[in-house]
């Protein structure tokens, strides 16, 4: 099947990664460089960048509200801005991504337990296949867990997450992410 991929890059915002009121997310550079090389490779091959900005992280105007100088979008690239964890909800994103006929998103961004869960969960109830970028999304410690078992536990959980025919998986940035293998699960089931 013939499949047409969107980058969605989700609260990859300053005062989240540098962590201005707090500590910043886990492997922050590690983190910026994945969605930095992801970005490079949407946009070299004409893949759709749509970037999701949280209203509570600051207001806007504010430097910690933008989206971090190194990933930050272009001037045709659409940025939504959200009040919800969940990047679809209060947005015309879903209208947007059914607009350029999207079926396919690759997720990236922060935070793990939050807006990406939430992202990727709501998106296999619009229709979407989604591929979660393993390494290519962060957190913070909680007061329960260390951000690396937070991320580990959400890459494990979201890993064949369906709902309904679309579905999660879960893929490393040293692996194509742009092209779904979806498909190839579902005919050797």
């Amino acid at each position: 099947m013939n499949r047409k991929t969107a980058l969605l890059v989700i609260d990859a915002q300053t005062g989240i990664i540098e962590g201005m009121s707090h500590d910043p997310v886990y492997q922050k550079e590690a983190l910026l460089q994945t969605i930095h090389s992801l970005v490079t490779q949407a946009r070299s091959r004409n893949i759709p960048v749509l970037y999701v900005q949280d209203l509570d992280v600051a207001p806007e105007g504010d430097p910690a509200f933008a989206i971090h100088p190194s990933i930050a979008p272009a001037p045709h690239e659409p940025v939504f801005r959200k009040k919800a964890t969940d990047a679809f909800h209060g947005t015309d994103l879903h209208e947007r991504l059914q607009e350029i006929g999207i079926d396919h998103l690759v997720i990236a961004g922060c935070k793990t337990e939050y807006c990406i869960d939430s992202a990727c969960r709501r998106a296999t109830t619009l229709g979407y296949d989604v591929t979660l970028v393993g390494d290519g999304h962060s957190t913070n410690d909680s007061s329960v867990m260390p951000a690396e078992s937070i991320i580990a536990h959400h890459n494990r959980c979201l890993h064949g997450l369906s709902n309904l025919e679309p579905f999660v998986v879960v893929r490393t940035s040293a692996e194509d992410v742009f092209a779904p293998i979806h498909d190839f699960y579902r005919t050797h089931e």
